[in-house]
Formats: C-alpha cells, sequence, structure tokens
C-alpha cells in the first residue's frame, strides 16, 4: 500500500518529471514549469511545495536520493561489515540512488552560485547526518560536527571524483572511495595517540575545557548546535 500523503505523491511525480529536463535545462525555473505540465500536477501546489522555483526542486531531488540510500541500506546487513565498509556502501548507495549524473552535475554547477552555496552545503550536511545516523551515532559532543564536517568533505570529493569517473562499474571511484576513508581513519587513530600522550594531554587542556562546552542540536538538523553546561 503507498503510505505516501497527497504532497509527497504530488512532490515525487514532479520530480519524477524534471529527471528528462535538467539534463537541457538545468535546476531552473523552464524544468520546474515543464516537469509540473508533464506531471499533471495543480500549478498552485508546485508552487508550494517548491516556492523558489528551480533550487527547491534540486533540493527536493537530493533529498530524495537520501531517502533511496536509507531504504537501499535497510535491506543490508551492516553489522557484519568493517566500520570502514558500512561507511563505503552507504556513500556508494547514495551515489547508485542518482538516475543519471548529469543530474548531479548540473547541481554541482547551481549550488557553486554565490546565492545558492549555502543551499548546498546544507544539503551535504544533511547526508552526512544521514549516513551517521544510519551508522547509529550517538555523540551529543563536538564529535557530532566533526563527524559530520570530516564525512561531507569525504562524501563531497568522492561525487566530484565520481562525476570524471568512466571506469566499468565505477570501480575507479570506490577506490578513491576506500583510500579517502583509510586516511580519515588514519588521522582518528593518530588523534587517539596523540591524546594518550601526557605533554599533549596538557598542552590542550584548555582547548578541551572548552569543547567539552559544545553540544549538539536538541534534534537533528543541518545547523549548528549550541554551547553551554548540560
Amino acid at each position: 500500500m503507498d503510505k505516501r500523503d497527497g504532497n509527497e505523491k504530488a512532490r515525487d511525480a514532479i520530480l519524477d518529471a524534471a529527471v528528462m529536463h535538467v539534463p537541457f535545462d538545468g535546476w531552473s525555473d523552464a524544468t520546474l514549469r515543464a516537469s509540473v505540465h508533464d506531471s499533471g500536477v495543480a500549478p498552485g501546489l508546485a508552487r508550494a511545495l517548491f516556492p523558489r522555483g528551480g533550487v527547491d526542486l534540486a533540493l527536493a531531488y537530493h533529498r530524495r536520493g537520501d531517502e533511496r540510500m536509507l531504504e537501499k541500506a535497510a535491506t543490508v546487513d551492516l553489522g557484519s561489515m568493517r566500520y570502514s565498509e558500512r561507511v563505503a556502501a552507504l556513500i556508494r548507495f547514495r551515489l547508485e540512488a542518482v538516475e543519471d549524473k548529469e543530474l548531479v552535475r548540473r547541481g554541482s554547477t547551481l549550488f557553486s552560485l554565490p546565492q545558492h552555496a549555502a543551499d548546498g552545503a546544507r544539503a551535504l550536511w544533511g547526508t552526512a547526518d544521514r549516513i551517521w545516523m544510519a551508522l547509529g551515532d550517538t555523540s551529543r559532543d563536538v564529535n557530532w560536527y566533526t563527524k559530520r564536517a570530516t564525512l561531507s568533505a569525504v562524501y563531497g570529493a568522492t561525487v566530484l571524483y565520481w562525476l570524471g569517473d568512466e571506469t566499468p562499474g565505477h570501480y575507479a571511484t570506490w577506490e578513491f572511495l576506500d583510500r579517502r576513508i583509510d586516511d580519515v581513519l588514519r588521522i582518528e587513530k593518530l588523534k587517539a595517540e596523540a591524546q594518550r600522550n601526557p605533554l599533549v594531554r596538557a598542552m590542550t587542556a584548555g582547548p578541551r575545557m572548552v569543547m567539552r562546552r559544545v553540544h549538539a542540536p536538541a534534534a537533528h538538523a543541518d545547523v549548528p548546535g549550541r554551547t553551554g553546561h548540560h
């Protein structure tokens, strides 16, 4: 049974129609108008769903990719994988949710514009947050931020590599991704070893005291959290 409400069905119908227009007209108002016409969704409802036009359409497509990533993850036994393999699998699921690279390439162009750069950064952060949540992340301190910032960088770099990758099955992209994850894990290991050094701990006591005051948002969001006492 289809459990989507009317707005979700209308959103998906417009996004389905947009896939054919974006390669030619980008994530633009022209694409939105054509997609609304093709989908048969009422123009008034479409305006309510995508009030800022093409940029809201692009963001909705990005969020749908996140949703499909999580749907795929729910069918896989992530617990049987090593931690690095779980991260790589989720990023791979996210990229494989894309029907056509040109949709992402056009989105990258849109979000590189100064007026939309913040939207693009929030979308990237949102993907990283969903991946960490799927992995069972329970951090509530500064690690909540550092994990998402690091993963956003890894995911963003992998997307750029993937866009130019023409190897069969994108195997070069998956090798690139594995190397990036290995680099991150190596850095985390070095940080842990450094913190066990008494001299390093003494030198970083002040900054660590400040960091302990940083908390994750009360509800998961794509905005900075708060500082203060528990």
